[in-house]
């Protein structure tokens, strides 16, 4: 299973965001923290936004910042939410050509695993990522004011 770097960046924006508190960041600050594109970022940063993690605030001191608590943030939903294709194998799209797919029991495998990593992934939070005690490090790590 690879997450794609569009889930990544989501987690980081995330991670940035709730690490640094109430102050308005904004995305070139995020993006230079972590040497990333900005324009990867921007797209990230509006579906964040839409999807109700984020709020933005528009003008010359305006930024982005957590819309929601840390621990109201469930990694596996964001996972879902970011993910385009969780499809592991071929015979879980619907462009499946796999000949033995009707008697194969990959999917079933695989359907299982899938389930048992979001499953995980559903017990942690933001709050967990970060860890209280690990702030002053992420602080420090991505430079952040």
């Amino acid at each position: 299973m690879h997450i794609t770097r569009y889930t990544d960046y989501s987690l980081r924006v995330l991670i940035y965001l709730a690490v640094q508190g109430d102050r308005l960041a904004t995305i070139q600050e995020i993006a230079d923290s972590y040497e990333i594109s900005k324009n990867h970022l921007m797209k990230v940063v509006h579906q964040l936004n839409k999807k109700g993690y984020i709020e933005t605030v528009r003008g010359k001191k305006g930024g982005m910042r957590l819309l929601m608590a840390p621990t109201e943030i469930r990694v596996g939903v964001l996972v879902r939410e970011t993910e385009q294709d969780l499809s592991i194998v071929e015979c879980f799209t619907s462009k499946n050509a796999c000949k033995i797919a009707p008697v194969c029991g990959m999917k079933g495998m695989f359907g299982e695993a899938l389930g048992a990593f979001l499953t995980v992934l559903d017990r942690y939070t933001l709050a967990d990522v970060i860890q209280d005690q690990h702030r002053p490090q992420l602080l420090r790590l991505l430079q952040v004011a």
